[in-house]
């Protein structure tokens, strides 16, 4: 809590009745004057209120942006006291915000924190502490935090952040510890006092774990991560007949899909449509058999849809030449992962907690801090184990760098937005009263936002889209004597990778080349590219033919909006300008090791290799055998490791691949599967038995 003497200056520098360490905000940037209304002292980057640059305001519960700071004014007893909430740039956007200091909040029924004096509070102070408060017969009562800097408020825990090194800006948008992607500054962050001092070093040595208090958690196998990677290599640790009781998961989500599920629903993939994924991936499976197709058929005769079922055994039976390539329904994906999880025993292992750092132990094993609030006699606790793996998936969304500004400048959230981040607020608006959404991005998330407003139109809304695309795609890549399909500008196949890359010759290929060579083959493979849906094909087609949907090819050279539309000044030789209401940016996920501050601090310590395309390198086992202490032997799969002798790795497919051939490198250590005892465990998950 600050109190400042009016009047106030509020800037960077040092003797400001309220400092701002935001790189964004002058030295003296505005002032506080007697009546409650602050003003701009001529700053270079302004006041900002409801999207437009202001020179005066009456702070009053509309807050107002300083750079990247927006600031609320709050009145105490005093008449000559002010108190200045400070929240980060987006949190309207979030149930669980990231607060700035200093701030007053208290919890809502929702979930949400909001500016208060009522009730239970928490102050954030300068001293970038968080106290609990309650106002009790006019005197303020304070709770300190526990050891982590963590206080309780209702079913949340507050905390002050303090990064290493920012690693993101302030409107990327992270997977936060419980999941959720949010606009934030700083990514994980060291706790205060956590992990212990001892984490400083390479090695830490058990005596000194001991002698810290902690509790110490000893595991057989551990899984990092708790995502589809972690469920992909307990699911085969448990098949291959490792019991429950040694297999210990570390992850902030009760079910294993539950990041993927929140992706797939903002990018306009509710449960009925399908996911770009074929029959036989299946998470839930190890063998395979029967695939989701197989299924879904079953499925559909046994609801009397005897045509229905015939058409999805054509499918897979013609596809890709006579027939659309079979995709599985998100929601039957998620169910049959459900239902494996309560088969393996997935609650039983999972532990909720925060991985903060791994290190090596001097016993041949591997020492990893966890922070967890799923006990409070056990708020953080040390976990031992001899064979690691972890999986930790997309860090956050990726915002392109002229949109990026955009956000930071006027802290606009809902006209600007991230196909991956929660933005149905906008289609609903689009229904309501129509406008001009430009759209960036042509892969498979652009064809569903594509097929969304399609399907708004269709129920009367008013809509034009605009697709910005860098440059024409006359001729899709060719790999051999194999070259992709093309129209109209979109590009496709099937999946994101050939389907030889998953087990046939592709994988052979690229695991048998040198990386430069490799490097290659993934840019032919890969790139950007759609499905090749006929339903998708003939929007863009029907849009095209009907002028609600055109194509213009250009970067954006600069950028502003103000309270009616959004103004775009291109870059395409044309000086062309172009207004609209909305940008949906569909350009991916942030996929760089070093925006995982647990990666990131693996690599530093480590010095770990990396592979030509930046990410971490493995061997064919997915093995960081750099990272080998003795007997000990440390495990990733996902995407931090693209870029190594397989291409799909971030796929249902591969995460199983990567478990398959981790489990396969650690030999007696894990039972083997012969033909007789793979068909019995299979045997027992049809009919849904426990392993």
């Amino acid at each position: 809590m600050t109190r400042i003497a009016l009047p106030g200056h509020i800037g960077r520098a040092a003797d400001c009745a309220l400092v701002l360490a935001d790189p964004e905000v002058s030295a003296q940037h505005a002032v506080l004057d007697e009546t409650g209304a602050i003003n701009d002292l001529e700053s270079a980057n302004g006041m900002w209120l409801a999207g437009e640059r202001v020179s005066t305001h009456a702070l009053t519960e509309e807050p107002i942006h300083l750079g990247q700071t927006s600031l609320q004014l709050l009145m105490l007893a005093s008449e000559q006291s002010q108190v200045i909430a400070i929240r980060s740039a987006g949190q309207v956007h979030q149930r669980r915000q990231v607060l700035r200091l200093p701030a007053v909040v208290s919890l809502a029924s929702t979930g949400e924190l909001k500016t208060t004096l009522q009730g239970t509070m928490a102050v954030l102070s300068t001293g970038e502490q968080i106290q609990l408060l309650r106002w009790v017969s006019g005197a303020l009562e304070y709770t300190e935090p526990d050891p982590d800097g963590l206080v309780p408020l209702g079913s949340h825990y507050l905390k002050v952040s303090h990064a290493r090194d920012v690693v993101s800006l302030p409107t990327d948008l992270a997977f936060d510890v419980d999941g959720e992607i949010r606009p934030q500054q700083n990514l994980t962050p060291r706790a205060q006092g956590f992990p212990p001092p001892l984490f400083a070093n390479s090695q830490v040595s058990i005596s000194a774990l001991q002698e810290t208090g902690l509790p110490i958690i000893e595991s057989p196998f551990l899984a990092l991560g708790g995502g589809l990677g972690s469920f992909c290599w307990v699911d085969a640790l448990r098949v291959h007949g490792v019991s429950r009781d040694s297999i210990t998961v570390v992850g902030f989500e009760d079910t294993p899909y539950a990041r993927y599920a929140r992706l797939c629903r903002n990018s306009q993939i509710p449960d009925h449509e399908r996911l770009r994924s074929n029959s036989e991936s299946c998470p839930d499976n190890y063998w395979g058999f029967p695939g989701y197709g197989m299924r879904e058929s079953w499925t559909q005769l046994k609801r009397a849809q005897p045509f229905a079922a015939a058409g999805t055994l054509w499918k897979l039976i013609a596809e890709p030449d006579r027939a659309a390539t079979y995709t599985p329904r998100a929601g039957d994906v998620f169910a049959s992962i459900d239902k494996e999880a309560k088969r393996i025993g997935w609650s039983e292992m999972l532990h909720t907690g925060r991985i903060r750092s791994i290190r090596k132990t001097d016993d041949e094993r591997y020492a990893v801090a966890v922070s967890s609030r799923a006990a409070p006699e056990a708020p953080r606790a040390i976990y031992l184990t001899p064979i690691l793996h972890t999986a930790l998936g997309y860090p956050g969304v990726q915002f392109l760098a002229d949109l990026r500004a955009y956000r930071e400048q006027t802290h606009d959230f809902t006209r600007v937005v991230n196909a991956y981040e929660d933005h149905n607020a906008l289609y609903e608006r689009l229904l309501a009263v129509g406008g001009t959404v430009v759209l960036r991005g042509r892969g498979i998330v652009a064809s569903r936002v594509l097929q969304r407003i399609h399907e708004l139109r269709q129920a009367g809304g008013k809509i034009a889209v605009i697709h910005l695309m860098r440059s024409p795609n006359e001729r899709g890549s060719r790999a051999g004597l194999a070259q992709r399909r093309v129209q109209n500008h979109w590009e496709f196949q099937p999946f994101n990778w050939p389907e030889a890359c998953w087990g046939g010759d592709l994988r052979a290929v690229l695991a048998s080349v040198a990386p430069a060579k490799r490097q290659e083959l993934l840019r032919d493979w890969g790139g950007t590219t759609t499905a090749d849906r006929p339903d998708w094909r003939n929007i863009v087609s029907e849009g095209l033919r009907s002028g609600w949907y055109q194509i213009v090819f250009a970067t954006i050279e600069q950028f502003s909006g103000n309270a009616d539309s959004l103004s775009l000044s291109l870059s395409n030789g044309k000086n062309q300008n172009i207004s609209c209401d909305y940008i949906i940016d569909a350009t991916g996920l942030i996929s760089s090791i070093h925006a995982n501050p647990v990666l990131a601090d693996l690599v530093e310590t480590y010095a770990l290799p990396l592979n030509i395309q930046g990410r971490l390198e493995v061997d064919s086992s997915f093995e960081l055998s750099a990272l080998r202490n003795g007997s000990g032997r440390a495990f990733v799969s996902g995407i931090c490791t693209l870029g190594s002798h397989y291409a799909p790795v971030d796929s249902f497919l591969g995460l199983q691949y990567a478990a398959a051939a981790s489990l396969d490198a650690l030999g007696s250590r894990v039972p083997p599967l012969s033909m007789l005892t793979s068909m019995a465990a299979w045997w027992r998950w049809l009919r849904a038995e426990a392993p």
